[in-house]
C-alpha cells in the first residue's frame, strides 16, 4: 500500500488500487473519485477507503450523508493506511428490473482496515450503514472498534503481504 501523503494527490490510472482490489486504480476506485456512481455499497466502501488514503477531503464529503458528516475529516499525515478487508456487505435492493432505485435504500459493509500512526499498527474494524440519496449511495455511519495491534518482527506483517513484518513494513 502507498504511504499516506501529506495532501490530497492523485495516482496513475495503471497503479494498483489502495482499497487492494484486483484492478489498477484506474478501472477501480478511480473512477468513483472522478464522479462515477458506485454500483453496490461495497464498492462505495472501498473507493472511501482509497480516498482516505488519499487524502480526497472533497470525495469523503460528496459521499457522506450530510446529517452526519464530520466538520473534520481526520486526515492525517501521520496515518498510514496499509490494509482493506471488506469481512460482508448487503444491500436492500428493494426494486424490480427497469424501475429506478428508491432513494432510503439502505445497505451496510462489515470491514477491517489496518494502518500505522505514529509508529503503532491499529485495525479499525466497523460494520458501517448506507443510504440512497439523490440516487446515490452515500455513507451514514458506523460502529468503529478500534484494536491496538502488536506484532512481533518475526510475525507475518498486518498489512497482508504474507511476509514477515521484519521484511516488510519494519524495513
Amino acid at each position: 500500500m502507498p504511504a499516506t501523503p501529506a495532501s490530497s494527490t492523485t495516482l496513475s490510472s495503471a497503479e494498483p488500487c489502495p482499497c487492494g482490489g484486483l484492478g489498477a486504480y484506474g478501472e477501480c476506485c478511480g473512477p468513483l473519485h472522478q464522479g462515477a456512481a458506485a454500483k453496490t455499497v461495497a464498492t462505495l466502501m472501498r473507493s472511501r477507503y482509497s480516498a482516505f488514503v488519499l487524502h480526497l477531503e472533497g470525495y469523503l464529503r460528496r459521499t457522506w450523508y450530510p446529517d452526519t458528516c464530520p466538520t473534520d475529516m481526520g486526515l492525517s499525515s501521520h496515518t498510514c493506511w496499509k490494509r482493506l478487508e471488506v469481512l460482508n456487505h448487503w444491500q436492500q435492493d428493494g426494486h424490480q428490473d427497469g424501475q429506478q432505485e428508491q432513494e432510503g435504500q439502505q445497505g451496510w459493509v462489515h470491514f477491517r482496515a489496518t494502518f500505522q500512526e505514529h509508529g503503532r499498527w491499529q485495525r479499525l474494524e466497523e460494520l458501517s450503514r448506507f443510504t440512497r440519496l439523490d440516487g446515490r449511495w452515500v455513507y451514514v455511519d458506523g460502529d468503529p472498534q478500534l484494536t491496538a495491534l502488536k506484532p512481533g518482527r518475526n510475525d507475518p506483517c498486518p498489512c497482508g503481504s504474507g511476509c514477515k513484518l521484519k521484511k516488510c513494513c519494519a524495513v
